[in-house]
């Protein structure tokens, strides 16, 4: 059966009614459904001409329908008028503390360190799991060594699967790791909305969220459904990293989630012959912008080959090595996130006695 990637490129090459750009382009298509029995294609136009809107859905039946994918559904949903009372985060049932980790751009090494520091909080924290939120590059199998696909029970719940002592569930343990994701915005949020609230997680003491790099609509919604305990944001020492710590900041201040600190990868190179230090991207650029907005640094990482080494081999370096440097360092930050989380959870416990 063709996968929700392969339904939505074929729409691609129905055109907007008056239009030469296609329906997926101007964001009608809300969400695809693959199941046994077949495919529900979800529609979500802004239009209320209703000869528009039957022919792109008879198009959409049409073409699915091409494809041999079972009984085909296509439904409208109409703009909803918004509901009163309060909305906003929630928490996942039995998870103590979900602790974000982001990045303000793409290639400073976030997912690396946030299955570190997973790995790192183990020694701390009796339960943990990690959340693989960042969809269009889910390396986290990869670095983890995983190459099974999660149970799924007779409820429709997944079972995470269990890697150095974490319950890990991610995008690329559904998809093959050559398949490009290639998803809108609402059906992105819709499965990592099934990550948090459909996975059977049990009781966690923490719940690793390793974010999709930069700060827009899909990051800002993730966090505005998900309660968070706090947030970590990962840079490196150039300034055009360091410029984008500012909105990260900015996207946990507006869920109300405080920033635990600032971590800065690739600090700086320790030559394994002569044991020179470069400072191949500058350094110190992280501490100065904590300190310039007023959060903590939690450390600098230095830069190994062992540590993509590592990750390429699917065991961390922080499990594969403890002693080593970069270990060293991201340990002593799981440390302090965790003295964190307990001196939050008292003051959160101190509250609610109040």
């Amino acid at each position: 059966m063709a996968s929700p990637q392969e339904i939505l490129e074929a729409l691609r090459a129905i055109p907007y009614p008056g239009y030469s750009r296609d329906i997926v382009s101007f964001g009608v298509v809300k969400d695809i459904e693959v199941a046994s029995a077949g495919v529900t294609v979800i529609l979500a136009p802004t239009t209320e001409d209703d000869a528009v809107v039957h022919r792109i859905a008879t198009r959409v039946h049409e073409i699915v329908a091409a494809m041999k994918a079972g009984t085909v559904t296509v439904r409208v949903e109409r703009p909803a008028q918004a509901k009163a009372g309060p909305r906003g985060p929630t928490p996942i049932e039995g998870v103590r503390h979900v602790l974000a980790v982001a990045s303000g751009k793409g290639g400073v090494g976030k997912s690396t360190i946030a299955t570190n520091l997973a790995v790192a909080l183990t020694e701390h924290l009796p339960a943990v799991g990690l959340m693989d939120a960042d969809v269009y590059g889910p390396s986290i199998p990869v670095m983890l060594g995983i190459h099974e696909r999660p149970d799924t029970r007779e409820d429709r719940r997944i079972v995470p699967v269990t890697a150095h002592g974490l319950k890990v569930i991610s995008m690329g343990l559904f998809v093959d790791e050559r398949t490009p994701v290639i998803w809108r915005g609402p059906m992105l949020t819709k499965l990592l909305g099934e990550f948090a609230r459909n996975v059977e997680w049990g009781a966690l003491d923490c719940l690793v969220l390793d974010l999709p790099p930069g700060t827009g609509d899909v990051q800002l919604t993730i966090t505005q459904q998900i309660k968070l305990a706090g947030g970590v944001i990962v840079t490196t020492p150039q300034d055009v990293a360091l410029l984008d710590v500012q909105r990260g900041i900015t996207m946990f201040n507006q869920v109300g989630a405080p920033v635990i600190g600032v971590i800065e990868n690739m600090s700086y190179h320790v030559c394994s012959s002569c044991g020179h230090r470069a400072e191949i991207f500058g350094h110190g650029g992280g501490a100065r912008m904590a300190q310039r907005f007023q959060v903590p640094f939690l450390g600098e990482i230095p830069l190994y080959r062992a540590v993509r080494a590592c990750a390429d081999a699917g065991r961390p370096i922080v499990a594969a090595d403890p002693a080593h440097p970069v270990s060293v360092v991201i340990r002593e930050i799981a440390r302090k996130i965790t003295n964190w989380l307990a001196e939050a959870g008292r003051a959160d416990a101190t509250v609610a006695h109040a």
